[in-house]
């Protein structure tokens, strides 16, 4: 296989300081366009409108199926996971304990080709998902399909596992070294070969420029405006809520701040994002599933009733459309929406990593949908159903975050103020991470150039401080939809490539197992 390079030139310290003090008069200059609001974002959502209501009907369009609708992209991944578990037999339960043994730093050496350690790839693709969807998306699941969502979520969580193994190992063995040390890769790169393998050059290209500008224009919205604006939110909820916080009526300010935040980490590209994220991921994860488990613990007597509603409720739902089927549809969707296996966003993280073998970073990959769906989405609905045990009426006028907030409270009355930093440290990482997914596709469609690249993370952080001000809700919807409809083209490449996949896990086996 021949890998193509583009030839980059390692950006000065001057151009670095450069692009920071641009950004940073950018920055300023938006100030007065922030605190002018008024108007802004209703004539943006009436013009974007039309364009969004399109795209998300197409894109989540649902078909009836036993008296439940069921979206067809939710269909397709879902499908998709099935498939890749049983054609890799159940590679995400028999690699586990090697996945473990990679991301401690096993096989590992820094004379690899890459840039950063199977941990640090990892807890970048793990921020990049693991976001407010974990603390208020899994409440929003219980309170439409009731506990037994929470069954279908981790049945989810662990398919996924399989989609990811596959487009994380892709993303390795066909990611572009450039001379000056650094790599790209990820869904553009392979769909480009995927295609052009069978003679389709053209297509190739055009389906990888359209991946690239899916996830560019994605991680505007979901990556970005709606993780900074759920950052604002909480801020305000910690410093004395809408009416008693000083930032209350200064969203722009907030935002200025937290976009000159993001920008100081994303001006050092991957390497700098991975030690970022290599030290948040960890400390924000441990900092939630300790609290979600001191919760449990408080609450040890109801962790019965909690796993019999969990398991009962996932195949004998009453009163949720489409009863046990509904349910499923609901837990699936929101495992979906949670852990993006099939979206490819991911594989361009883990592109960076060091290795030679591209299917130790499939086997790291394993973990990712595990620690988000599988462990802090389980979690969060566990203390969200022993807290009905006690009080069945709590959530009551509550939904998504508040509703976790208000299960956390219950037990502990300041515990809401550890939700509110879990919550802002999950918008951050995530930004982080979707600035680097958001880069990558950039490059792909403009090419390697330092100035390109600064300008991306320039615009990239003015839409950081935008989201804090602006309501932009037709912008992220568009977005939304936008990120769920790359994935058609993402998955027909994984099953194209599947067989030299497998090729790849068959020789790294065999070696491995020799070495040992």
């Amino acid at each position: 296989m021949t890998i193509t390079t583009i030839n980059l030139s390692q950006p000065t310290p001057q151009k670095h300081s450069w692009c920071s003090y641009l950004a940073a008069l950018a920055l300023l200059c938006l100030s007065p366009i922030a605190a002018a609001q008024d108007g802004i974002d209703q004539i943006i959502n009436n013009a974007v409108q039309p364009i969004t209501s399109f795209i998300s009907s197409v894109v989540f369009y649902s078909v009836p199926l036993f008296g439940a609708d069921i979206p067809l992209v939710v269909a397709w991944l879902v499908f998709a996971a099935v498939f890749f578990t049983l054609y890799l037999n159940f590679l995400n339960v028999r690699g586990f304990g090697h996945a473990t043994k990679l991301v401690r730093g096993n096989d590992s050496d820094s004379k690899d080709p890459g840039e950063v350690t199977h941990f640090q790839a990892l807890a970048t693709a793990v921020s990049g998902t693991v976001g407010i969807g974990n603390i208020g998306g899994v409440a929003v699941a219980i309170s439409v399909g009731g506990p037994g969502a929470t069954f279908w979520m981790i049945t989810a969580g662990l398919l996924a596992m399989s989609t990811k193994f596959i487009e994380c190992t892709l993303g390795v063995l066909l990611r572009r070294e450039n001379p000056d040390g650094s790599v790209s890769g990820g869904p553009m790169y392979y769909l480009e070969y995927a295609f052009a393998r069978h003679g389709w050059n053209k297509s190739g290209k055009l389906i990888g420029r359209f991946y690239a500008l899916g996830i560019v224009l994605g991680c505007l919205g979901i990556g970005n405006m709606f993780q900074s604006n759920q950052a604002y939110m909480q801020f305000i909820n910690v410093t004395g809520g809408s009416e008693g916080s000083w930032f209350a009526d200064k969203a722009w300010l907030f935002g200025l701040l937290l976009g000159a935040l993001v920008g100081t980490v994303i001006l050092g590209g991957i390497q700098s994002i991975a030690r970022v994220t290599s030290k948040v991921v960890p400390f924000m994860a441990v900092l939630y599933c300790i609290s979600a488990l001191i919760m449990l613990v408080m609450n040890y007597d109801a962790i019965p009733y909690a796993i019999d509603a969990i398991i009962s409720g996932a195949f004998s739902q009453e009163g949720i459309s489409g009863g046990a089927i509904g349910v499923m549809i609901i837990g699936f969707q929101r495992a979906v929406f949670s852990n993006e296996a099939g979206i490819g966003s991911a594989s361009i993280a883990h592109s960076a990593v060091r290795t030679k073998e591209p299917i130790t970073e499939g086997y790291v990959s394993l973990l990712e949908p595990f620690i988000d769906t599988v462990v802090i989405c389980t979690l969060t609905a566990l203390v969200i159903v022993t807290t009905f045990y006690y009080d069945p009426t709590f959530n009551e006028g509550l939904g998504g975050i508040e509703m976790t907030s208000a299960a956390f409270a219950r037990n502990i009355s300041w515990s809401p103020y550890l939700i509110a930093i879990a919550g802002m440290l999950f918008a951050f990482s995530t930004m982080i991470a979707w600035a680097y997914y958001g880069l990558k596709g950039w490059t792909y469609l403009v090419g390697e150039k330092v100035w390109a690249s600064n300008i991306f993370k320039l615009v990239f952080c003015l839409f950081v401080a935008l989201g804090c001000s602006i309501q932009l809700d037709a912008v992220l919807d568009f977005s939304d939809a936008l990120v769920f409809l790359i994935c058609v083209p993402n998955i027909i490449g994984l099953y194209i490539l599947a067989p030299l996949v497998r090729k790849e896990l068959r020789s790294y086996n065999k070696k491995y197992i020799k070495r040992q």
